[in-house]
């Protein structure tokens, strides 16, 4: 049974930042996915971040993005990096170390 690990600060805000490349379907439902996820295992304690490489294209050398959708979890350390639409919720959950892998 996978098992959702809590952190030792119940204050604590994750930080994170989604990079896209405009308002494309694969965008929107990127961020949709996010949001989803966010609500259901972070409420009240995530801070989402858009960053649109068609408006500022220098940002994706800050976190080393190649491709987008791409999704940086800035807070809590350790740095987390996932690509993709975000689609796969079992997926995101155990690369943002919200669920152990089995």
């Amino acid at each position: 049974m996978n098992e959702v690990k809590t952190s030792e600060n119940k204050d604590e805000v994750w930080v994170l930042r989604l990079y896209v490349a405009g308002q494309t379907p694969r965008s929107l439902t990127a961020f949709a996915n996010l949001k989803k996820i966010c609500e259901e295992h972070l409420a009240g304690k995530y801070r989402i971040e858009v960053i649109d490489l068609t408006k500022n294209p220098q940002l994706a050398r800050v976190d080393q993005i190649l491709a987008v959708p791409t999704l940086i979890r800035r807070l809590p350390p350790p740095m987390r990096k996932i690509i993709g639409d975000l689609s796969n919720t079992e997926r995101v959950l155990v690369g943002l170390n919200l669920r152990r892998e089995d």
